[in-house]
């Protein structure tokens, strides 16, 4: 990283048990990890709740239509026009989902996490993989900035 890294405001809350979960200094680590590797130079606040699945699905169904819980979501700042602040926005994971995922997929459960957190920042950062050529430069930088972490590729078949 730079010499002088941009202030990071991050809150990690609790909303599952945290057994499993990584500590608050992974996700900054990873928070951060992000924020370089999409080439933030600016101060940075955000959010990430960990819920249960219960509360995952809730979160699922009410913002985005779909009745099930998903790995991560992510919920940009929408600021009123003339407000300056640092606020990104908030992610939810899905501890559970997050684990489930993790075994079936064949991936040390450290790694999934830091994957979802990286993804999810960088949706907060405006990326997104609706179409393929967006898919492409996210899925390349999400890679890049894991293999800085010591991260294998995550899409790549285990």
């Amino acid at each position: 990283m730079s010499r002088e890294a941009p202030e990071l405001q991050l809150t990690v809350g609790y909303g599952a048990p945290r057994a499993g979960v990584p500590s608050a200094a992974s996700f900054r680590q990873w928070v951060e990890a992000a924020l370089h590797g999409a080439r933030r130079r600016k101060a940075t606040e955000l959010s990430i709740r960990i819920v249960d699945a219960g509360e995952g699905q809730a979160l699922n169904r009410d913002y985005r239509g779909k009745d099930y819980a998903t790995n991560v979501l992510s919920f940009p700042a929408e600021l009123p026009p003339g407000v300056k602040l640092p606020l990104i926005g908030d992610l939810a994971i899905c501890a559970p989902v997050v684990a489930r995922e993790a075994v079936e997929q064949g991936k040390k459960p450290r790694d999934h996490w830091a994957h979802m957190t990286v993804h999810g920042v960088l949706h907060l950062l405006g990326y997104d993989h609706i179409e393929d050529d967006e898919a492409e430069k996210m899925e390349a930088l999400e890679t890049r900035v894991l293999a800085g972490l010591g991260i294998a590729d995550p899409y790549q078949e285990h």
